[in-house]
């Protein structure tokens, strides 16, 4: 048995608290670890500060050491010269009875990363391979957000190595993980995964840190792990800080100690200030054996009551459906947007889908339209969803306010970039894309809040994802396509199509997905129109054939617009020929476009059910 693990058996260690807070309060202008290799002096002296100050503890300077990380700073080729570097420089620090932990950070963090979990375990596998192989006398596993990519990474290192691990998770609240884990299930799970010490790390300071391990059993065959933040984030002249509190924190790490952790150290702000108070505060301290387990106050999710009896999806799988995207103006004139409306709602169409700044130009809020639609209206709102102009706070919030609304048609998009738009030095956000997004809101369905708290009902989101069949490789598009629907997709809308081949073939490619489609359909309007579209637009090409049918009515309104129906009119043939959604983009505003094309769409469809009956 290992020094460390022997070393707990009786005893309460102490570890040592942030390296990078350091670092960057003397001026760091690029990644902590990269220190390793230009100034381990300054490495150094972190670590025998920490020593000095009673840590028993220190971790190598390589949490953000991975290939990934580095590669922002142009320095994912040194990945195991940092890590040997790192080890090098804690060794020539520490005294002989003080533990040196190599540190390995997780990949997974709140914002949405596309990397698989394969890809993740050979790079961390490199990075353990080369701290193991440079001596460090255990192992810490630190700030992973995702249960699942720490369960596989404790496995894969236990079955080459045999070694102490301390394996951390971070939590967004004090009781769940992100997917709705309690952390003491989840903690549970990392100790069977072959963890020797389990815990908690960074977000929270040390009161809702204590608060958590309140509700956290003391784990079979391993001990307690947990490394507070100093305090919560403030803000100090434009610069992010934490509390100046080492001795409030020395005080909360006597509770800590009570609820059973064994080793205890600190994360980001913290100081050897912090690690001197907490070893004063907890020297006559000894292990706790029993404790009582505060157990967490549960609510029982509901669903909410939708005054919609049928959602989008189940209708197309029943009967052909017509949805129609009409956009909010650009000014604050409603009165022809609404009677557009009002001619759609009399007309039954099955919804009205509402884009959100689409093309990146500035339009009235799309749920500010869908709130009067739902109130006035007996037409059911389609709200896109853009991922560029809000942040994960606003996201969240803006699923919780759709559903106060009883707006649960939504369509989430990854959004245009604000550089082709009108403002092209609007910032662009995207913590997320469409799939991102989309996990959220079915996590909301499951009344699961981000952090993984209750949010004490469910959400009713119907999710709806855009799809593209203008691409040069459909089968590339299918293949995003089959991963959006993993994330939680339920149907899909289409950019508009020009040719009755092009129809054909997104059915064969996608026929095998037990999933709605709804075929845009978008009329040309004019000779010009159909210029733009066919050399500007990117993946539309019109036929030679539908190019000189629009140049020689060019200079006549009327006939421009009866072209204009009678080839939307041939393709809509065609969608019903294979599909029972139809998607019907209003071009330039011009409903009466639209009218006539639903009014003919509900012909063929009603001819076709009366002669199947």
């Amino acid at each position: 048995m290992s020094q460390l693990i022997d070393k707990l058996k009786n005893n309460i260690l102490v570890a040592d608290g942030a390296i990078g807070t350091i670092l960057y309060s003397e001026g760091l202008d690029t990644c902590p670890e990269a220190y390793n290799l230009t100034h381990p002096e300054k490495v150094a002296h972190i670590h025998r500060s920490y020593i000095e100050a009673g840590a028993d503890i220190i971790q190598t300077n390589t949490y953000g050491a991975n290939f990934e990380k580095l590669k922002d700073f142009g320095l994912e080729h040194k990945v195991k010269e940092i890590h040997q570097s790192a080890v090098k420089i804690a060794k020539e620090a520490a005294k002989d009875d003080t533990f040196i932990l190599g540190t390995v950070g997780g990949f997974r963090g709140v914002k949405q990363e596309d990397l698989g979990l394969s890809a993740i375990q050979y790079h961390t596998e490199i990075q353990v391979d080369t701290l193991v192989e440079s001596g460090v006398d255990g192992l810490l596993f630190e700030t992973y957000y995702d249960l699942e990519e720490l369960t596989n990474i404790i496995k894969a290192t236990k079955r080459k190595h045999n070694i102490p691990i301390i394996a951390q998770l971070t939590a967004l609240n004090t009781n769940y993980l992100r997917d709705g884990t309690e952390i003491n299930t989840a903690l549970q799970q990392v100790a069977a995964s072959g963890a020797d010490i389990v815990g908690l790390n960074c977000h929270h300071g040390p009161h809702h840190m204590q608060q958590s391990f309140s509700h956290i059993e003391l784990p079979k065959g391993a001990y307690l792990s947990c490394y507070p933040n100093a305090s919560l984030l403030d803000i100090e002249n434009s610069q992010f800080k934490y509390s100046d509190n080492a001795e409030y924190f020395g005080n909360v790490a006597q509770k800590l100690i009570n609820e059973g952790v064994r080793v205890i150290g600190g994360c980001c702000g913290t100081t050897p200030e912090h690690i001197e108070f907490i070893k004063s505060s907890i020297a006559n301290l000894k292990p706790v054996t029993q404790k009582n387990v505060i157990p967490i106050t549960k609510y029982t999710s509901t669903s909410s009551k939708s005054k919609q009896s049928q959602n989008l999806t189940s209708k197309v799988k029943q009967r052909p459906t017509i949805i129609v995207e009409l956009d909010t103006p650009k000014h604050l004139d409603t009165d022809i947007f609404f009677r557009n409306i009002k001619k759609l709602d009399d007309a039954n169409i099955d919804a009205v889908t509402l884009a959100d700044n689409s093309l990146a130009t500035v339009r009235i809020s799309n749920v500010s339209a869908a709130s009067i639609i739902k109130q006035q209206y007996d037409i059911e709102p389609l709200v896109h969803i853009t991922c560029r102009d809000r942040n994960l706070i606003g996201l969240q919030s803006h699923l919780l306010g759709l559903s106060l609304l009883d707006i649960n048609e939504i369509l989430t998009i990854t959004g245009d970039p604000s550089k082709i738009g009108n403002l092209p030095g609007a910032t662009n956000v995207y913590d997320v894309n469409s799939k991102g997004l989309t996990e959220i809101a079915s996590r909301f369905n499951q009344g699961i809040n981000t952090d993984g708290d209750a949010l004490k009902t469910k959400t009713n989101f119907n999710i709806a994802g855009a799809f593209d069949p203008n691409v040069r490789k459909l089968d590339g598009a299918v293949k995003r396509l089959e991963k959006k629907l993993e994330s939680g997709m339920h149907y899909f809308i289409t950019q508009p199509v020009y040719s009755t081949e092009k129809i054909k073939e997104v059915y064969e490619a996608t026929k095998h997905l037990d999933v709605p489609f709804f075929i845009g359909i978008m009329p040309v309007t004019s000779y010009n129109n159909a210029l733009f579209l066919h050399n500007e637009v990117p993946g539309i090409k019109l036929s030679e054939e539908v190019l000189e049918q629009f140049e020689a009515v060019k200079d006549d309104k009327e006939k421009s617009k009866e072209l204009s129906l009678k080839l939307s009119k041939e393709l809509i043939d065609t969608v019903h020929e294979y599909f029972n959604g139809l998607y019907l983009i209003t071009p330039f505003q011009k409903a009466d476009y639209t009218l006539e094309l639903a009014a003919y769409s509900k012909s063929i469809t009603s001819t076709k059910q009366e002669a199947i009956l």
